[in-house]
């Protein structure tokens, strides 16, 4: 498994704001009231998941991996590095959603007023929805183990 490519991600949330903008445009008019409560677990997510990744971060970079106490299970850092991906591809998807919600209310909120209420909580979401792609990207990246010294020459025999 290899780590998530950011140009992947971004072609994710590319297409994702075109289709949903399409279907904004098609289904708005039946859409619930959108709110900042809305959007925040995806914050909440990738608050948590920051957290997790700051924690991780600091067992692998003090050695402490390993079955015991105080240790952190190797099987542990491998399941975080997929709950690492498949968050950051959730946010991609979420945040190509609101973005296509957002371009399509941006111009309509002076003249629709339903559309004016949503802007806020939409805004909220996209925030949230980048929170947890960034949150995934970062868990990823704290998953990775120590580098070798002597892959870069210290130490290595010449």
């Amino acid at each position: 498994m290899g780590p998530t490519r950011k140009r992947d991600l971004t072609a994710a949330v590319i297409g994702t704001a075109v289709v949903g903008y399409l279907l904004v445009v098609l289904l708005y008019r039946w859409f619930p009231p959108i709110t900042i409560w809305t959007g925040l677990s995806l914050g909440a997510g990738g608050v948590a998941e920051a957290a997790w990744a700051r924690y991780v971060r600091t067992k692998i970079g003090d050695g402490e991996i390993g079955d015991g106490p105080g240790r952190l299970h190797p099987l542990s850092v491998a399941r975080s590095l997929v709950i690492a991906k498949a968050s950051a591809w959730v946010g991609a998807l979420a945040l190509g959603w609101w973005v296509g919600v957002l371009v399509y209310l941006l111009p309509r909120r002076s003249w629709l007023r339903v559309a004016g209420e949503d802007v806020t909580g939409t805004a909220v979401a996209a925030a949230s929805a980048l929170a947890l792609l960034v949150a995934g990207l970062w868990l990823q990246h704290c998953c990775k183990s120590p580098q070798d010294p002597s892959e870069h020459g210290e130490g290595a025999e010449n």
